[in-house]
């Protein structure tokens, strides 16, 4: 399968400064920017950047970012799912995952992660894939926003859906060890019903659930 990538930007204003968000960003760019020092919920913030550059590189893949001058201060990943997962146990070519979303504190409250969401669909390619996210809530932030876990829940399900994305039943185990853990997905205009059958079976690999 073949991943075409068109490239967005678009400016925001903040009362910390001016944003860039924009992507796909390619891995040779990604290297020439500072990452933030804040960016640490998922490795530490050298080793994120590293990872980002790495991901940038893959066919499938795209990096969208916030960039604050040349500090990249926010970012969404899109990748094939980890081998590890179910969600990987597929001949589905156009499958990929919405893996991380973060952005740094000072920046948080702008509707910073919506645009980067909003931004990224905006490329006509997405129409050809099935976009799936899975939100844990032992991944979210519950402690630095000062939410509760039902509270994070709904801002993440907002957010997702602003970038298209819909609650999908599943029998993962994972997502089925807490009420507050969902799967969620965007299914592209041109996915074929065919490619939907694939992935409502990939949904329910327990045929009694399905």
């Amino acid at each position: 399968m073949d991943h075409p990538k068109k490239y967005f930007s678009k400016t925001i204003q903040t009362q910390h400064g001016e944003l860039i968000i924009e992507g796909p960003v390619e891995s040779a760019l990604l290297e020439t920017y500072h990452f933030h020092e804040n960016l640490t919920s998922f490795r530490q913030p050298a080793q994120q950047h590293k990872a980002i550059v790495e991901i940038a590189s893959l066919p499938e893949a795209r990096i969208i970012i916030a960039r604050h001058d040349q500090t990249i201060v926010g970012y969404v990943t899109y990748l094939y799912p980890d081998p590890l997962e179910r969600w990987s146990q597929t001949t589905l070519e156009n499958l990929v995952e919405l893996g991380a979303v973060e952005v740094i504190p000072e920046f948080r409250g702008f509707s910073v992660a919506k645009n980067m969401l909003i931004l990224s669909m905006l490329d006509d390619a997405m129409e050809d894939y099935i976009i799936i996210t899975t939100e844990y809530y032992w991944h979210w932030d519950l402690k630095g926003t000062g939410l509760n876990v039902w509270e994070y829940r709904k801002m993440m399900e907002k957010m997702m859906n602003a970038g298209g994305l819909i609650q999908f039943a599943t029998d993962d185990p994972e997502i089925c060890s807490h009420p507050a853990n969902c799967l969620m997905a965007r299914i592209g205009k041109r996915v074929t019903t065919e490619e939907i059958q694939a992935f409502d079976a990939l949904r329910f690999l327990q045929r009694y659930m399905y």
